[in-house]
């Protein structure tokens, strides 16, 4: 009996290897890291019973500004307003660089 092999006609590339292809790679990590801040921020508010309104009046920004922060899908987000909502909740912030 012989035996038969299949070859997956989708391995040898990932997800990765497409954006990175397709030029949008550095784009969609951002977005990415963008909804994982806004969760973190979102969980530490509900853990800590602080509403949006107090979080904002300790940064000393607008809701509005502070809806921005906490939107998944809108991208802009700064190193400034992110150390001020963590320095708000009584938090540090890490960031590093990593080996892509």
């Amino acid at each position: 009996m012989k035996n038969k092999t299949r070859k997956n006609i989708h391995s040898g590339s990932d997800f990765t290897d497409f954006l990175t292809k397709e030029g949008i790679r550095p784009e969609v990590e951002a977005l990415a890291l963008k909804r994982v801040v806004a969760l973190e921020l979102q969980q530490i508010l509900v853990q800590e019973q602080v509403t949006k309104t107090q979080l904002a009046a300790r940064m000393k920004t607008s809701r509005a500004s502070l809806d921005r922060i906490l939107d998944p899908t809108n991208p802009s987000l700064t190193v400034t307003s992110l150390g001020k909502a963590a320095a708000a909740l009584g938090r540090k912030i890490e960031l590093r660089f990593v080996p892509g």
